[in-house]
């Protein structure tokens, strides 16, 4: 019923080739992600603090630049200075987005530091989502 196949496959495969570019391993990689996360959301947590100064953000955004500090082997991150724009709903919302991935990548590479402190801002930025009144930039 079906013909087999009697010329060589045209897709080659990796085994046996050596490479011109470094590979990471899985582990190289999930810290290479957590990392970017926790950047990301380093980043969002300053565009807050700009927007709604608070001791809470402040104490977050240490915290989160202590592990992506760790993870990229001593490497300070970036970090955002100046003002927001006020709309900090939409904030709360990416922060929850990055936090919550960052959570998934701490917990593959059972990571609990990272994890417990991106599950602490989930909780932290689904509680300001959930207060209308803290939506709206004090000034």
């Amino acid at each position: 019923m079906y013909e087999p196949i009697r010329t060589k496959s045209v897709h080659s495969t990796m085994a046996g080739t050596t490479s011109d570019f470094p590979h990471r391993t899985r582990e190289e990689e999930l810290e290479f992600q957590l990392a970017g996360h926790l950047a990301a959301l380093l980043a969002v947590t300053d565009e807050l603090r700009a927007a709604s100064p608070s001791a809470d953000l402040d104490a977050a955004a240490d915290r989160l630049a202590e592990q992506v500090t760790r993870l990229r082997n001593g490497s300070t991150p970036a970090r955002a200075s100046g003002g927001g724009d006020g709309r900090l709903a939409p904030l709360h919302r990416r922060a929850h987005a990055l936090a919550g991935r960052a959570l998934v990548v701490a917990a593959s590479r059972a990571d609990t530091a990272a994890a417990i402190l991106a599950a602490e801002r989930m909780d932290a930025h689904a509680a300001a989502l959930a207060e209308p009144r803290e939506l709206t930039a004090a000034g």
